[in-house]
């Protein structure tokens, strides 16, 4: 039994985040602009006023010397593990720092198309009375409800006002996808579907997915801004990152967070393919049957194992290894874009 005024409304709620999001993306794309802007009219105040670099939580932290310490290394990017950008400040009155508004507006945007989503969500799963996790619409608005969760939340504890745009573009993309090619009404479980293992392995896959989102950001961020510090020292003293990436924190601070956030996503991806082993067994007699899924998932968990143990090992640079990571992102949109669309298998299921 469907009702369909909670399902009508769960795809209105879509179509509002679809909104939103595109909202917060325009507002992330302008914080970004005005940072990178603002950034050489603060450089040019500083060479003639000997400035001193003000970070947000440690007060001034260096004069003239250490500006230039500075410029050799982050190139004036942020400078704290937060995220969060020092400012330059003139103590005998320098211009104020870049605003921030567009950047705010952004991220209370995002937050109020975080609770739109989950909302529709929740009232999706609640129109068939079953967890909304039946097919691959539902998987792709819980993946886009962790991600939003877990930038929202993390933002409540850093400044991230900087991965703004690269968590709502990429969310914005899979709902419009999910929207165009994965649409199933609300119904009910096929027989094979309806288990407690439904709940335990697509959860803690979204969860898994909606991290590697994030940590894909990440990583392609950490090589942008990476090339650009290189660069910048090539150049010689004096010369600084330019354009929008001087809004984003060190090459190095952007490298651990990447890190950081894969360590957490490949054990809970581990665990979904543990767990669909097992629910492989009771439902089809096996654990492993060489379906594209099947086959994909483990790909998918080789390259992140791959990009874990490369980042450890003492041959590999940063660098190198986060190209290991970009290309686990990579599988996870052919694993979801093409294998469950294009190969048929015992996972193609609700007309997938």
């Amino acid at each position: 039994m469907r009702n369909e005024t909670l399902a009508a409304a769960s795809d209105i709620g879509v179509w509002a985040t679809i909104v939103l999001l595109t909202l917060a993306m325009v507002a992330f794309a302008a914080h970004l602009a005005v940072q990178a802007s603002a950034a050489p009219r603060a450089s040019r105040s500083a060479s003639g006023s000997s400035p001193v670099l003000v970070g947000r939580s440690t007060g001034v932290v260096g004069g003239p010397g250490a500006a230039s310490t500075t410029d050799r290394g982050s190139a004036s990017g942020p400078d704290d593990a937060e995220g969060s950008g020092g400012a330059l400040a003139d103590p005998q009155g320098a211009e104020p720092g870049p605003s921030r508004r567009w950047g705010v507006l952004g991220l209370q945007v995002t937050m109020l198309a975080t609770f739109v989503l989950v909302t529709s969500t929740a009232l999706r799963g609640l129109s068939v009375q079953r967890a909304p996790l039946g097919n691959m619409y539902e998987f792709a608005l819980a993946a886009c409800c962790f991600a939003l969760v877990i930038y929202s939340g993390w933002s409540l504890r850093r400044d991230c006002l900087w991965l703004g745009l690269f968590v709502t573009g990429p969310v914005l993309v899979i709902l419009g996808f999910a929207r165009r090619s994965w649409y199933t009404e609300a119904s009910q479980l096929m027989p094979s579907l309806d288990s407690i293992w439904l709940v335990i392995h697509v959860t803690v896959a979204t969860l898994a997915v909606g991290l590697c989102v994030i940590g894909f950001a990440t990583a392609c961020l950490y090589l942008l801004r990476d090339s650009a510090e290189k660069r910048a020292v090539a150049a010689g003293d004096g010369v600084e990152v330019t354009g929008w990436r001087r809004a984003l924190p060190r090459a190095e601070v952007l490298e651990r967070m990447t890190y950081g956030i894969h360590v957490v996503a490949l054990p809970l991806w581990t665990f979904t393919l543990i767990v669909g082993a097992t629910w492989a067994e009771q439902a089809w007699g096996r654990y492993w049957g060489w379906d594209p899924k099947e086959v994909w998932t483990f790909v998918i968990f080789v390259v992140y194992a791959a990009y874990l143990h490369a980042r450890a090992t003492s041959g590999w640079t940063t660098r190198k290894a986060t190209w290991i990571a970009v290309a686990g992102g990579v599988c996870i949109v052919i694993n979801y874009a093409v294998v469950n669309v294009f190969f048929a298998g015992l996972h193609s299921y609700s007309g997938l």
